[in-house]
């Protein structure tokens, strides 16, 4: 697996995809050599209205979970987490956006 697979699944894989309507992924690595994986979600279910998520794994093996609006061809960054656990991807994402991960909340 790749980091983008590991990232995605850590979060949820399928399931989150179906709860929260996540799509259109896209895995890459920054300049600096690290792997991300972005997608968009609808910004009209989201309590930031944020309606594209990149999370980055740092080279402290934790991750940086930006939270992004893109609106006529402008791109801005709503809010941004650094520092967060893989166990705590979904409460990170949970909490800025509103969107459970999955049944159990």
């Amino acid at each position: 697996m790749n980091a983008a697979q590991i990232i995605l699944a850590q979060i949820g894989g399928n399931v989150f995809a179906r709860m929260t309507g996540a799509k259109n992924f896209v895995s890459g690595t920054n300049p600096n050599g690290t792997p991300y994986l972005m997608f968009s979600i609808p910004a009209a279910s989201t309590t930031n209205k944020a309606n594209r998520v990149c999370i980055t794994l740092d080279a402290s093996d934790t991750y940086t979970v930006t939270f992004q609006s893109l609106r006529s061809l402008k791109l801005k960054t709503i809010s941004e987490v650094s520092g967060v656990y893989a166990d705590q991807l979904r409460a990170v994402f949970t909490s800025a956006t509103g969107l459970y991960t999955s049944l159990r909340g």
